[in-house]
């Protein structure tokens, strides 16, 4: 009997498999298909060449204030300035109210000092804001016009209530009475004031600078 069985399993062909159990997965064909997809996906997602983007983006080290204009410098004056005699009548003062920036006898020099010295006032910028109003220097601030003679006509009542017109005419008056010319006179009233207001008459400089 045994004999038998053993010769029976030597002509049994090979298992080829439990019958309805399928076949293995075909590892080929999905591998390939995935690296298909794979390369689709860094084809369409590849980026644009250097040069292109280049030529289409601006340089990013390109400054915006390459294109800025130049400051322009200022003006100078040509048109003469008539200093009043010293002698020269003034008319009398605004009425010079209680609630003032500074004490009434800094304010009447300051108009004094305007009134007589439009040689210096004249080109001397004022920063309170005042070129809104018509102004093109400090001496506007106190005078409002003049006689053909230089002498003052009738005063500007805004420097009575302003304390910047007030010293920087303060201010001038010093320099000036310290010996420095009208340009040096200009020069460190600018240096001190311009920084520290963003303001400033259209004023030009002397003819002499």
């Amino acid at each position: 009997m045994a004999a038998m069985k053993s010769k029976s399993n030597a002509h049994r062909p090979a298992d080829p498999g439990t019958p309805g159990r399928p076949a293995g997965p075909p590892w080929i064909l999905i591998g390939g298909g995935v690296a298909f997809l794979a390369a689709l996906i860094v084809f369409l997602w590849e980026p644009a060449p250097v040069e292109e983007v280049e030529r289409t983006e601006p340089a990013a080290s390109e400054p915006a204030i390459a294109e800025s204009p130049a400051a322009e410098p200022r003006p100078v004056s040509t048109a003469p300035v008539r200093k009043p005699d010293p002698d020269a009548p003034m008319p009398p003062l605004p009425v010079i109210p209680n609630m003032v920036p500074r004490p009434p006898q800094v304010i009447a020099e300051a108009y004094e000092f305007a009134g007589r010295n439009p040689d210096v006032l004249e080109f001397v910028p004022c920063f309170c804001g005042c070129e809104t109003a018509g102004h093109r220097a400090n001496a506007h601030c106190f005078v409002q016009s003049r006689n053909e003679d230089g002498s003052v006509a009738a005063w500007e009542p805004h420097g009575m209530g302003c304390a910047v017109c007030i010293d920087v005419a303060r201010d001038s008056m010093q320099l000036r009475a310290s010996g420095a010319s009208v340009g040096d006179v200009r020069d460190a009233v600018e240096s001190k004031y311009a920084a520290r207001f963003p303001r400033m008459t259209p004023t030009p400089s002397p003819p002499s600078q």
